[in-house]
């Protein structure tokens, strides 16, 4: 029987995945990389402001029809986390959405949709871990999608979404972010 080393194995996976180009950037944030009070929920014991924060992304790929966001807690003790906010159907030409967008009363570009948070609100939820956690984690993710509406026709759950970006995103990319109380 023939053993390969680890670092064959690693080689051979990085030549099989395609090296991801896109960028995510957030003026809401601080160096600290840390959620301010603005940015937290204002329900379940939390009296942040709600509102969503401002993302910029860059270098999507040829075939990019349109874009997708999601945030997620992995933290959560649900025991499978907790899904905070869904975007999709940002159109293509779209590279930001402005601070608050995404909070109730916010303004998408035309044609985006949200998509129901693990809350049941179609909209942005900021974090609120429990009292006593350590930091969660709360990872915010823009998807390149190669179709112009994903999924038709309803607004999902993050489990549905999530099924179809799973067929359609050409390319990611991801910035996390920590809150405790």
């Amino acid at each position: 029987m023939k053993t390969i080393g680890i670092a064959a194995v690693l080689a051979a996976s990085a030549m099989a995945s395609p090296a991801f180009a896109m960028d995510l950037t957030s003026t809401s944030f601080g160096a600290d990389g840390k959620f301010d009070n603005k940015y937290v929920a204002g329900v379940f014991g939390c009296s942040g402001g709600n509102i969503s924060p401002q993302l910029g992304w860059s270098g999507a790929p040829d075939g990019t029809k349109s874009f997708a966001v999601t945030m997620y807690d992995p933290d959560a003790p649900t025991g499978s986390g907790f899904w905070h906010w869904e975007v999709f159907n940002i159109p293509a030409s779209v590279t930001e959405l402005p601070e608050g967008a995404g909070s109730e009363g916010g303004t998408l570009p035309a044609g985006a949709a949200q998509g129901r948070n693990d809350a049941g609100m179609n909209a942005y939820m900021g974090p609120c871990p429990p009292q006593g956690d350590p930091a969660h984690h709360y990872v915010i993710t823009v998807f390149a999608v190669d179709t112009e509406t994903l999924p038709p026709d309803q607004i999902p759950s993050a489990a549905v979404l999530g099924f179809n970006l799973h067929f359609h995103t050409l390319d990611k990319a991801s910035v996390t972010y920590t809150y405790g109380r």
